[in-house]
Protein backbone atom coordinates (compact mmCIF):
# COMPACT_ATOMS: atom_id res chain seq x y z
CA UNK A 1 0.00 0.00 0.00
CA UNK A 2 2.57 2.55 0.76
CA UNK A 3 5.08 1.72 -1.96
CA UNK A 4 1.66 2.41 -3.65
CA UNK A 5 0.78 5.63 -2.75
CA UNK A 6 4.71 6.40 -3.42
CA UNK A 7 3.67 6.08 -7.12
CA UNK A 8 1.02 8.06 -7.09
CA UNK A 9 2.48 10.72 -5.76
CA UNK A 10 5.42 10.68 -8.19
CA UNK A 11 3.06 10.21 -11.27
CA UNK A 12 1.11 12.98 -9.78
CA UNK A 13 3.89 15.42 -9.02
CA UNK A 14 5.01 14.20 -12.64
CA UNK A 15 1.80 15.09 -13.84
CA UNK A 16 1.62 18.50 -12.11
CA UNK A 17 5.45 19.33 -13.49
CA UNK A 18 4.37 18.56 -17.19
CA UNK A 19 1.09 20.72 -16.73
CA UNK A 20 3.03 23.82 -15.52
CA UNK A 21 5.44 22.91 -18.34
CA UNK A 22 3.21 23.13 -20.79
CA UNK A 23 1.05 26.25 -19.43
CA UNK A 24 4.32 27.72 -19.32
CA UNK A 25 5.32 26.93 -23.19
CA UNK A 26 1.70 28.41 -24.36
CA UNK A 27 1.48 31.45 -22.77
CA UNK A 28 5.13 32.28 -23.95
CA UNK A 29 4.55 31.41 -27.73
CA UNK A 30 1.26 33.38 -27.61
CA UNK A 31 2.85 36.15 -25.93
CA UNK A 32 6.09 36.03 -29.13
CA UNK A 33 3.12 35.23 -31.69
CA UNK A 34 1.56 38.77 -30.33
CA UNK A 35 4.87 40.64 -30.31
CA UNK A 36 5.39 39.66 -33.66
CA UNK A 37 2.12 40.90 -34.76
CA UNK A 38 2.15 44.18 -33.32
CA UNK A 39 3.76 47.27 -35.30
CA UNK A 40 4.26 46.15 -39.20
CA UNK A 41 2.08 46.72 -41.90
CA UNK A 42 1.60 45.08 -45.23
CA UNK A 43 2.06 46.50 -48.46
CA UNK A 44 0.75 45.50 -51.72
CA UNK A 45 3.12 45.52 -54.51
CA UNK A 46 2.92 43.86 -58.25
CA UNK A 47 5.32 40.83 -57.23
CA UNK A 48 3.28 40.18 -54.17
CA UNK A 49 2.87 41.36 -50.88
CA UNK A 50 5.79 42.71 -48.20
CA UNK A 51 5.63 43.21 -44.93
CA UNK A 52 7.14 46.36 -42.98
CA UNK A 53 7.34 48.57 -40.06
CA UNK A 54 7.92 52.73 -40.23
CA UNK A 55 9.01 54.30 -37.22
CA UNK A 56 11.05 57.44 -36.38
CA UNK A 57 11.39 60.65 -37.87
CA UNK A 58 14.81 61.80 -39.94
CA UNK A 59 17.12 60.24 -42.71
CA UNK A 60 15.47 57.14 -44.27
CA UNK A 61 16.99 54.00 -43.04
CA UNK A 62 16.32 50.58 -44.81
CA UNK A 63 17.30 47.58 -42.31
CA UNK A 64 16.99 44.13 -43.78
CA UNK A 65 17.39 41.46 -41.21
CA UNK A 66 19.51 38.53 -40.71
CA UNK A 67 18.30 34.89 -41.04
CA UNK A 68 15.92 34.03 -37.95
CA UNK A 69 14.39 37.92 -38.31
CA UNK A 70 11.35 39.71 -39.49
CA UNK A 71 10.62 43.12 -39.57
CA UNK A 72 11.00 43.21 -35.87
CA UNK A 73 14.80 41.82 -35.61
CA UNK A 74 15.46 44.16 -38.29
CA UNK A 75 13.90 47.73 -36.34
CA UNK A 76 15.89 46.14 -33.35
CA UNK A 77 19.01 45.79 -35.23
CA UNK A 78 18.60 49.31 -36.62
CA UNK A 79 17.71 50.66 -32.94
CA UNK A 80 20.90 49.36 -31.54
CA UNK A 81 23.61 50.18 -34.27
CA UNK A 82 22.04 53.42 -35.89
CA UNK A 83 20.15 54.95 -32.98
CA UNK A 84 18.09 57.83 -33.58
CA UNK A 85 17.64 60.70 -35.85
CA UNK A 86 16.12 58.05 -38.20
CA UNK A 87 13.13 57.18 -40.43
CA UNK A 88 13.41 53.56 -39.70
CA UNK A 89 12.00 51.07 -42.41
CA UNK A 90 12.23 47.46 -41.50
CA UNK A 91 10.86 44.79 -43.93
CA UNK A 92 10.45 40.77 -43.12
CA UNK A 93 12.26 39.32 -46.17
CA UNK A 94 10.55 36.49 -47.88
CA UNK A 95 8.82 33.71 -45.93
CA UNK A 96 9.80 35.87 -42.77
CA UNK A 97 6.26 36.29 -40.44
CA UNK A 98 3.67 37.55 -42.73
CA UNK A 99 5.45 38.01 -46.18
CA UNK A 100 4.75 35.19 -48.30
CA UNK A 101 7.64 33.12 -50.48
CA UNK A 102 7.30 33.90 -54.17
CA UNK A 103 7.95 32.14 -57.04
CA UNK A 104 11.15 34.03 -57.23
CA UNK A 105 13.25 33.89 -53.83
CA UNK A 106 16.75 35.41 -55.12
CA UNK A 107 18.58 38.60 -53.27
CA UNK A 108 17.86 40.23 -56.84
CA UNK A 109 13.98 39.95 -56.21
CA UNK A 110 14.36 40.57 -52.88
CA UNK A 111 16.12 44.03 -53.53
CA UNK A 112 13.51 44.58 -56.50
CA UNK A 113 10.57 43.90 -53.81
CA UNK A 114 12.39 46.65 -51.50
CA UNK A 115 12.67 48.79 -54.15
CA UNK A 116 9.16 48.58 -55.02
CA UNK A 117 8.21 49.44 -51.25
CA UNK A 118 10.54 52.58 -51.33
CA UNK A 119 8.85 53.59 -54.23
CA UNK A 120 5.31 52.78 -52.49
CA UNK A 121 6.59 54.58 -49.27
CA UNK A 122 7.27 57.68 -51.58
CA UNK A 123 11.07 56.96 -50.51
CA UNK A 124 13.54 58.63 -52.88
CA UNK A 125 16.79 57.11 -51.52
CA UNK A 126 17.59 55.66 -48.09
CA UNK A 127 20.67 54.23 -46.11
CA UNK A 128 20.79 50.60 -46.20
CA UNK A 129 21.69 48.45 -42.82
CA UNK A 130 21.69 44.96 -44.18
CA UNK A 131 22.49 42.10 -41.56
CA UNK A 132 23.98 38.68 -41.66
CA UNK A 133 22.23 37.00 -44.73
CA UNK A 134 20.26 40.37 -44.90
CA UNK A 135 23.57 41.52 -46.58
CA UNK A 136 22.64 39.55 -49.95
CA UNK A 137 19.54 41.36 -50.28
CA UNK A 138 21.23 45.04 -49.41
CA UNK A 139 23.94 44.53 -51.94
CA UNK A 140 21.67 43.39 -54.98
CA UNK A 141 20.14 46.51 -54.05
CA UNK A 142 23.11 48.81 -54.08
CA UNK A 143 23.76 47.17 -57.59
CA UNK A 144 20.50 47.03 -59.04
CA UNK A 145 18.90 50.61 -57.79
CA UNK A 146 21.86 52.21 -57.37
CA UNK A 147 19.79 55.47 -57.42
CA UNK A 148 18.29 54.29 -54.08
CA UNK A 149 21.18 54.01 -51.90
CA UNK A 150 23.19 56.71 -50.06
CA UNK A 151 24.98 54.23 -47.91
CA UNK A 152 25.37 51.14 -47.37
CA UNK A 153 26.48 49.11 -43.93
CA UNK A 154 27.32 45.28 -44.05
CA UNK A 155 27.21 43.70 -40.54
CA UNK A 156 28.72 39.79 -40.75
CA UNK A 157 27.87 39.87 -44.21
CA UNK A 158 26.63 36.22 -45.47
CA UNK A 159 28.14 37.08 -48.99
CA UNK A 160 30.14 35.26 -51.52
CA UNK A 161 34.03 34.69 -51.10
CA UNK A 162 35.98 33.00 -53.49
CA UNK A 163 38.30 31.34 -50.61
CA UNK A 164 36.31 29.85 -48.30
CA UNK A 165 32.42 29.47 -47.49
CA UNK A 166 30.17 31.02 -45.29
CA UNK A 167 28.11 27.98 -43.75
CA UNK A 168 26.42 26.94 -40.08
CA UNK A 169 29.27 25.96 -38.14
CA UNK A 170 29.96 21.87 -37.87
CA UNK A 171 29.69 21.55 -34.20
CA UNK A 172 27.49 18.04 -32.84
CA UNK A 173 25.28 21.36 -31.32
CA UNK A 174 24.56 22.97 -34.14
CA UNK A 175 23.82 20.33 -35.65
CA UNK A 176 20.61 19.13 -33.37
CA UNK A 177 19.66 22.76 -33.16
CA UNK A 178 19.60 23.15 -37.24
CA UNK A 179 17.24 19.45 -37.29
CA UNK A 180 14.93 21.91 -34.50
CA UNK A 181 15.24 24.38 -37.11
CA UNK A 182 13.99 21.95 -39.98
CA UNK A 183 11.21 20.61 -38.20
CA UNK A 184 10.22 24.11 -37.67
CA UNK A 185 9.40 23.08 -33.54
CA UNK A 186 8.05 25.77 -31.60
CA UNK A 187 8.64 23.58 -28.67
CA UNK A 188 11.71 22.31 -29.10
CA UNK A 189 13.22 25.77 -29.35
CA UNK A 190 11.91 26.70 -26.20
CA UNK A 191 12.84 23.96 -24.75
CA UNK A 192 15.98 24.30 -25.87
CA UNK A 193 16.48 27.98 -24.51
CA UNK A 194 15.48 27.21 -21.00
CA UNK A 195 17.80 23.62 -21.25
CA UNK A 196 20.99 24.60 -23.57
CA UNK A 197 21.01 27.55 -23.98
CA UNK A 198 24.34 27.66 -25.16
CA UNK A 199 23.54 25.29 -28.22
CA UNK A 200 21.29 28.18 -29.70
CA UNK A 201 24.04 30.37 -29.01
CA UNK A 202 26.64 28.38 -31.21
CA UNK A 203 23.85 28.11 -33.69
CA UNK A 204 23.61 31.75 -34.11
CA UNK A 205 27.67 32.24 -34.57
CA UNK A 206 28.60 32.85 -31.66
CA UNK A 207 30.91 31.11 -28.96
CA UNK A 208 29.16 30.22 -25.45
CA UNK A 209 32.09 30.62 -23.65
CA UNK A 210 32.48 33.94 -25.28
CA UNK A 211 29.21 35.03 -24.02
CA UNK A 212 29.38 33.49 -20.34
CA UNK A 213 32.83 36.13 -20.20
CA UNK A 214 30.40 38.75 -21.10
CA UNK A 215 29.10 41.37 -19.08
CA UNK A 216 25.35 40.86 -17.86
CA UNK A 217 24.05 43.54 -20.08
CA UNK A 218 25.74 41.55 -23.48
CA UNK A 219 24.35 38.33 -22.04
CA UNK A 220 20.99 39.33 -22.09
CA UNK A 221 21.32 40.94 -25.05
CA UNK A 222 22.44 37.82 -26.46
CA UNK A 223 19.42 35.93 -25.19
CA UNK A 224 17.08 38.69 -26.45
CA UNK A 225 18.08 37.82 -29.76
CA UNK A 226 17.34 33.83 -29.39
CA UNK A 227 14.52 34.84 -28.07
CA UNK A 228 13.48 36.88 -30.94
CA UNK A 229 13.52 33.94 -33.09
CA UNK A 230 9.87 32.56 -31.59
CA UNK A 231 7.95 31.66 -32.74
CA UNK A 232 10.32 29.38 -34.77
CA UNK A 233 7.35 28.30 -37.05
CA UNK A 234 6.46 31.48 -38.45
CA UNK A 235 10.38 32.15 -39.67
CA UNK A 236 11.36 29.09 -40.78
CA UNK A 237 10.13 29.62 -44.07
CA UNK A 238 12.37 32.40 -44.53
CA UNK A 239 14.99 30.71 -42.86
CA UNK A 240 14.65 27.80 -45.28
CA UNK A 241 15.61 30.07 -48.51
CA UNK A 242 18.56 31.78 -46.25
CA UNK A 243 19.91 28.08 -45.64
CA UNK A 244 20.55 27.36 -49.09
CA UNK A 245 21.89 30.38 -50.87
CA UNK A 246 22.89 30.60 -54.22
CA UNK A 247 25.95 32.77 -53.38
CA UNK A 248 28.09 33.85 -56.48
CA UNK A 249 30.26 36.51 -57.34
CA UNK A 250 28.95 40.13 -58.13
CA UNK A 251 30.30 42.69 -60.04
CA UNK A 252 31.08 44.62 -56.40
CA UNK A 253 33.00 47.23 -58.50
CA UNK A 254 30.03 48.74 -59.65
CA UNK A 255 28.85 49.97 -56.15
CA UNK A 256 29.16 53.51 -55.96
CA UNK A 257 27.31 53.83 -52.69
CA UNK A 258 29.84 54.59 -49.37
CA UNK A 259 30.02 51.46 -47.74
CA UNK A 260 31.27 50.16 -44.69
CA UNK A 261 31.83 46.63 -43.20
CA UNK A 262 31.46 44.96 -40.23
CA UNK A 263 33.27 41.51 -38.98
CA UNK A 264 34.67 39.46 -36.85
CA UNK A 265 37.93 36.91 -37.01
CA UNK A 266 35.66 34.04 -34.72
CA UNK A 267 32.49 34.20 -36.32
CA UNK A 268 31.33 30.42 -36.24
CA UNK A 269 29.64 31.38 -39.74
CA UNK A 270 32.87 32.52 -41.22
CA UNK A 271 32.10 35.85 -42.59
CA UNK A 272 35.34 37.19 -42.48
CA UNK A 273 36.63 36.38 -46.01
CA UNK A 274 32.96 37.32 -47.71
CA UNK A 275 33.67 40.68 -45.68
CA UNK A 276 37.48 40.95 -46.69
CA UNK A 277 36.28 40.14 -50.54
CA UNK A 278 33.52 42.72 -50.14
CA UNK A 279 35.73 44.97 -49.06
CA UNK A 280 38.46 44.64 -51.48
CA UNK A 281 36.20 44.75 -54.13
CA UNK A 282 33.79 47.85 -53.32
CA UNK A 283 35.51 51.24 -54.34
CA UNK A 284 36.61 53.05 -50.98
CA UNK A 285 34.95 50.01 -48.39
CA UNK A 286 35.94 50.80 -44.97
CA UNK A 287 36.46 47.05 -43.68
CA UNK A 288 36.39 47.27 -39.06
CA UNK A 289 37.56 43.35 -37.98
CA UNK A 290 36.78 42.77 -34.51
CA UNK A 291 39.23 39.72 -33.33
CA UNK A 292 36.51 38.63 -31.07
CA UNK A 293 32.88 38.82 -31.15
CA UNK A 294 31.59 35.93 -33.35
CA UNK A 295 28.67 36.36 -35.78
CA UNK A 296 26.88 39.15 -32.79
CA UNK A 297 30.14 40.96 -32.55
CA UNK A 298 29.70 40.26 -28.33
CA UNK A 299 31.66 42.82 -26.54
CA UNK A 300 31.85 45.33 -29.51
CA UNK A 301 28.09 46.68 -29.29
CA UNK A 302 29.01 50.19 -28.23
CA UNK A 303 32.00 50.13 -30.82
CA UNK A 304 29.90 48.69 -33.72
CA UNK A 305 27.44 51.62 -32.64
CA UNK A 306 30.14 54.51 -32.65
CA UNK A 307 31.91 52.90 -35.91
CA UNK A 308 28.12 52.94 -37.64
CA UNK A 309 27.27 56.58 -36.66
CA UNK A 310 30.92 57.86 -37.74
CA UNK A 311 30.37 56.76 -40.96
CA UNK A 312 27.07 57.89 -41.27
CA UNK A 313 27.81 61.59 -40.18
CA UNK A 314 30.74 61.04 -42.81
CA UNK A 315 28.57 60.63 -46.07
CA UNK A 316 26.05 63.12 -44.61
CA UNK A 317 23.32 61.37 -43.30
CA UNK A 318 23.44 62.75 -39.51
CA UNK A 319 22.45 65.46 -38.78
Amino acid sequence: MRRARWILLIAAAAAGAITAVTLSYFRELDNARDAASRGSLIAGLESGSIEYSDEGVGVPLLSIHGAGGGFDQGRANAVELVGDGFRIVAPSRFGYLRTPVPRDTTPAAQADALAALLSKLNIAKVAVLGVSAGARSAIELALRHPERVAALVLISPGLYSPTSSVEIEASRGSKLAFQVVNAGGDFAWWAAEKLVPEMLIRFIGVKPDLVAAASQEERGRVMKIVKSIEPLSLRYPGINIDSTPDLRRLPLERITAPTLILSSRDDLFNTLPAAEFAASNISGAKLIVYDTGGHLLVGYEQNARMAVRAFLTGAGLVR
